[in-house]
């Protein structure tokens, strides 16, 4: 059995960059469909659908505010429209706004609940309702896959970052109650939880005096990079981990392993 994911369709948010451009590319050279999700950055978007493409695969762009039911809606409704299903599902779509506690604003505190919380809602219950209706298709041993993008910040406290850490940790709870739920069903819900990740948005913070800072709370002593975590979601998606379900994947590193206390703290 391989990583495999031929004859699937996947929808990957948050597809166009970081993260969820090299799920994609990693979907793409597996087998799948893919659907690339993309809010802003249309012309990144369309670069990896064109990437997927001339290795011999499948994809398109399709714009989208996973924050918003009917765009959710259209975004499943085009995916059915173009390869006939949905069966996998990487709800990774996600921002920051950063403040100190007391200088939060309700604006970036409702922004970032909106798109990493309520956003991964609505496109997983989405998702669940057009598993149930195409039914079993017979391209892999579950009827529908799930995957939640979350972060080491569901575990561990990230003082100014309160919005980000709290709908991270509401992601955990949100991933392993629907995984839970629809289990019976043999839909299979699963979370990856990334550490520092080399990606566009972190890039000036993980260089020179930056990344050694950072590679202290890494005992594996490197930076990830998009990679580490796309073969991670190919491998919790494909049927290699069929009995795996309600489980995020830690793709860290070692941070949340606390390394300050190597040394009784």
């Amino acid at each position: 059995m391989q990583c495999r994911l031929d004859g699937q369709v996947a929808v990957v948010t948050g597809g166009s960059s970081g993260l969820g451009r090299g799920i994609a590319l990693q979907f793409g050279q597996a087998g799948a469909s893919v659907v690339v999700n993309y809010f802003s950055g249309e012309e990144k978007a369309k670069e990896v659908v064109r990437e997927i493409e001339s290795g011999g695969g499948r994809a398109i762009a399709v714009k989208a505010d996973v924050a918003q039911q009917e765009e959710v809606n259209a975004l499943f409704a085009r995916a059915v429209e173009q390869f006939g299903a949905v069966d996998i599902l990487v709800a990774n779509s996600g921002i920051q706004k950063d403040a100190a506690f007391t200088d939060l604003t309700l604006d970036e505190w409702r922004k970032v609940i909106d798109t990493n919380l309520t956003g991964q809602f609505l496109c997983a219950q989405t998702a669940v309702r057009q598993f149930r209706k195409q039914g079993d298709r017979g391209v892999s041993r579950a009827r529908g896959k799930i995957l939640h993008m979350s972060s080491v910040h569901e575990a561990i406290p990230w003082a100014g970052h309160a919005n980000y850490a709290a709908s991270k940790g509401g992601v955990s709870l949100l991933m392993r109650t629907l995984a839970q739920e629809v289990a019976e069903e043999g839909i299979r819900v699963n979370g990856i939880a990334p550490g520092a990740i080399r990606t566009a948005i972190n890039a000036d913070a993980l260089q020179g005096e930056g990344e050694k800072e950072v590679l202290k709370l890494i005992p594996y002593h490197r930076v990830g990079d998009p990679e580490d975590v796309a073969r991670a979601a190919l491998f919790l998606v494909s049927d290699m981990a069929d009995y795996v379900v309600g489980a995020t994947l830690f793709v860290d590193g070692g941070m949340t392993l606390y390394p300050g206390f190597r040394d009784n703290g």
